[in-house]
């Protein structure tokens, strides 16, 4: 068993390397571009919905209050006529990166935490390259891609939209698991 702070190195580069290779798949290529496709007639749409004045944050309309409400025929009516929506407002005013990009780095960190944990505790010092990256690049690709599904199961996400983001978790996985062989302890 190899304890955590021996592998910081591995843990520190591959959170550069998985960030610059997310800012290669997101930025370069058009991977990426239709994820989000405009609402029809958004100009309309915004205009409805700017006097709301509806705080940043999470919602699904139409909700119901509890189970109770969801049986009643009006709520049934309401979802019948729709819209249906899980909606997220974000903050007015221009989009700034840098928190995002700070809050993305720490998370490539806390994974390569998890990776070199669980990678730890099943392999030794001087484990074989192939060893170490099968148990990394398994861990880190549960990290990176798995809980994505639940989005498209329960929240109708776009499938296309979580594949593409399970093949960026599939790559950031392999990168992970090669740094990890790489910077193995021998």
């Amino acid at each position: 068993m190899i304890s955590l702070y021996v592998l910081w190195l591995p843990i520190l580069i591959s959170a550069v390397i998985v960030f610059a290779a997310s800012a290669v798949i997101h930025m370069a290529p058009t991977w990426h571009r239709s994820d989000y496709p405009g609402i029809p007639r958004e100009s309309e749409a915004m205009s409805a919905l700017r006097p709301l004045a509806i705080p940043p944050g999470d919602y699904f309309v139409p909700r119901a209050s509890g189970m109770k409400e969801m049986k009643t025929p009006e709520f049934t009516e309401k979802m019948k006529q729709g819209p249906v929506l899980i909606l997220t407002v974000m903050p007015n005013g221009p989009m700034s990166m840098g928190r995002n990009l700070l809050q993305w780095f720490i998370f490539l960190i806390v994974v390569g935490i998890f990776v070199a944990y669980v990678t730890s505790r099943s392999l030794a010092a001087g484990a074989d390259y192939l060893r170490v990256f099968q148990i990394a690049g398994a861990t880190a690709f549960i990290a990176y891609s798995m809980a994505l599904w639940e989005l498209s199961i329960w929240y109708r996400r776009s499938w296309s939209l979580t594949l593409k983001a399970t093949l960026d978790g599939l790559i950031y996985a392999l990168l992970t698991a090669g740094t990890f062989g790489w910077l193995w302890p021998r």
